[in-house]
């Protein structure tokens, strides 16, 4: 629980089907799973109140389990789809909270398996401006000063900047790596959103501070980052 005495849930998902790289989730990463390294960062900071894993996987859940996470649930498989978005297996675990146990979260911290180059120490860093600025989301974020196209009926036009100027004249754009996700109850519940773009906050992360892995390439470049670590 925060200073606010607002209870604090991390969500971890991580179902055992993945069409980018096989059994993803659980391939050994520096002596343990992928899938707990986000379950140590998360029992690793006081102010979470409660980790809880959602999966539909045996194998990822006897992980889950060894490393500290709660398994409420074997997540429903029409939410385990490739195609099923992280909204609503997000609200699935946070309704059964609710109606089991009568508890309901007040901040969710969402956190991805496939995120462990992430510190603790931006977690915090997150948590104290969320607390801060009293905003209803923080996401983290990557600058990127490249120069965009967009392909529009087979003709390729410029998206961002519009105009062609030196790099020191024009602003970023800002991509989530895919490591933190912090959002309100309300957020997620009332507004059906992940985060809130209205009333949000960035940790802008470095270049090469975190890979969400995606496919093999992803893997073997985390592997080569976190020996540096």
């Amino acid at each position: 629980m925060n200073k606010h005495n607002e209870k604090i849930v991390a969500i971890i998902p991580a179902r055992g089907g993945s069409k980018s790289m096989l059994r993803k989730n659980v391939l050994p990463l520096r002596g343990k799973p992928i899938v707990a390294w986000p379950i140590e960062l998360a029992k690793s900071i006081p102010e979470i109140d409660r980790v809880i894993l959602t999966s539909d996987d045996d194998e990822i859940m006897t992980i889950g389990k060894k490393y500290g996470a709660e398994i409420l649930f074997r997540r429903p498989a029409e939410l385990c789809l490739d195609e099923t978005p992280t909204l609503p297996v997000l609200q699935n675990a946070i309704k059964f909270l609710k109606e089991k146990e009568n508890y309901q979260p007040d901040i969710v911290l969402l956190l991805y398996a496939t995120a462990p180059l992430l510190k603790k120490t931006r977690v915090v860093e997150a948590l104290a401006l969320f607390e801060h600025t009293k905003c209803n989301s923080v996401v983290s974020v990557v600058e990127d000063y490249g120069r965009f196209w967009r392909e529009e009926d087979g003709v390729y036009r410029p998206l961002h900047p519009k105009e062609r100027v030196n790099r020191q004249y024009y602003r970023p754009l800002y991509r989530e790596d895919g490591s933190i996700y912090f959002s309100r109850f309300a957020v997620l519940m009332n507004m059906n959103k992940v985060v809130d773009e209205q009333n949000i906050q960035f940790i802008i992360m470095s270049p090469d501070e975190n890979v969400d892995i995606d496919n093999p390439v992803d893997f073997e470049k985390v592997k080569k980052l976190i020996k540096k670590i």
